[in-house]
């Protein structure tokens, strides 16, 4: 329940309004920046080597974790994107060496990745950095290779649409918006 606590609290630090920094004029970015540094890359590191951690008990943690974690690597900061999200590997690492599979993961990043697309998060960036680190990683890891980068096709094609989706509905020229919500179906 501590380390429960811990990761939901760190992540809760990282993800408020006041530290996302390219929300501010450029600034008060460099100011906050100069004074401050970015808070995001500390924590997120510090989330990252605490996930590290937790050796065996990992698995208690998949798939609670999942969402908390998505939240934290959708932050649209390269560096803590970067360092964290490897995280996501790991979790199927272990449920895979436990079950044989990670379907408690998939399901959940699939469930959660739709709610926060559309809240708002996510962006090209996140899904070019999602694929290439996911993908590399599965490659280094023969048991994983086939399942990982079926999955991470899955989750970029997915991402893809869900992007075309929000930017249609956001766009005041509507045209395209029933081609995008049948792709997403």
């Amino acid at each position: 329940q501590l380390w429960n606590n811990y990761f939901h609290l760190a992540v809760a630090f990282l993800t408020q309004d006041s530290l996302q920094l390219e929300n501010f004029s450029p600034a008060k970015r460099s100011s906050i920046l100069a004074k401050y540094g970015d808070m995001r890359a500390t924590i997120g590191a510090s989330i990252r080597d605490m996930w590290y951690s937790l050796g065996q008990r990992k698995i208690e943690f998949i798939p609670g974790m999942v969402g908390p974690i998505l939240e934290m690597t959708l932050v649209p900061e390269l560096e803590l994107r970067k360092s964290t999200i490897p995280i996501f590997f790991d979790m199927m690492l272990c449920e895979h060496r436990l079950s044989g599979a990670f379907s408690q993961f998939e399901d959940e990043i699939l469930r959660r990745l739709d709610s926060e697309v559309e809240g708002g998060r996510g962006d090209e960036q996140y899904m070019q950095l999602f694929k290439s680190i996911l993908l590399s990683c599965c490659q280094s890891h023969p048991e994983l290779a086939k399942p990982g980068e079926d999955f991470v096709r899955l989750v970029s094609e997915l991402l893809e649409r869900l992007l075309d989706y929000r930017a249609v509905m956001n766009d005041e020229n509507k045209t395209y918006s029933m081609s995008c919500t049948v792709n997403l179906l």
